[in-house]
């Protein structure tokens, strides 16, 4: 295994991402446990929704009281970026088959895009973008059981502080991708929306009317 890591630079980078990615899915089980959803809907999402930041997202929501609809919405915008980058890799990557590409977009992260357009031989694309997904989505689903499982023995969140961990971790999640001026304005000026809209709406819709905060960084670039 060593000697693999050694010489192929995208297992190398694969395994660290999938270290990194254990623990988000840990956090994400042991959040959704002890916000009080069941071990089976848990493991039901990881596998059909399969799609990190949204299921925290939808989590907190649900916590909140929000609908049904506000969290598919915010859910369905935040992924909303899945679209060009379906477009940005194609049929090269994912095949022609019918099967190949409705697998290979529910594998679909940042990630495995991002991995996948580093690479300049078409071969070694295909190769990056699918050990990629197929080993995210396996690290995501066994590490966010496993933190559902320790949740679930947490007790009562409130006196544990984890109702703290929902915009900790989303924060996390975030800062990584505020690397120039628009993207934090749209963060920050998305956040100050959300916060003055709050107590006037309810839960779910505040988030919808962060989004206006876009105007703002499409102004600043």
């Amino acid at each position: 295994m060593r000697s693999i890591l050694r010489t192929d630079p995208i297992a190398r980078d694969v395994t660290a991402l999938c270290a990194a990615a254990a623990v988000v899915g840990l956090s994400f089980g042991a959040i959704a446990s002890a916000g009080g959803v069941p071990l089976a809907q848990i493991m039901v999402m990881n596998a059909f929704v399969y799609a990190g930041g949204a299921q925290f997202l939808a989590v907190g929501l649900a916590g909140a009281g929000a609908t049904a609809v506000a969290i598919i919405a915010a859910g369905l915008l935040l992924n909303a970026r899945h679209l060009p980058f379906g477009l940005a890799i194609g049929n090269e990557v994912l095949g022609a088959s019918r099967w190949g590409r409705l697998l290979g977009s529910h594998l679909m992260t940042d990630e495995s895009v991002a991995f996948a357009l580093a690479q300049e031989d078409p071969g070694r694309r295909r190769r990056a973008y699918w050990m990629t997904g197929i080993a995210l989505f396996l690290t995501w689903n066994v590490s966010a059981a496993a933190g559902a499982v320790v949740g679930s023995a947490l007790g009562d969140p409130d006196t544990l502080g984890i109702d703290a961990a929902f915009p900790a971790a989303l924060l996390a999640l975030t800062l990584p991708s505020l690397k120039d001026r628009p993207s934090t304005l749209v963060a920050l000026g998305g956040a100050a929306l959300a916060l003055v809209s709050t107590p006037w709406l309810p839960a779910g819709l505040p988030v919808l009317v962060a989004l206006l905060a876009l105007v703002l960084g499409r102004r600043s670039s």
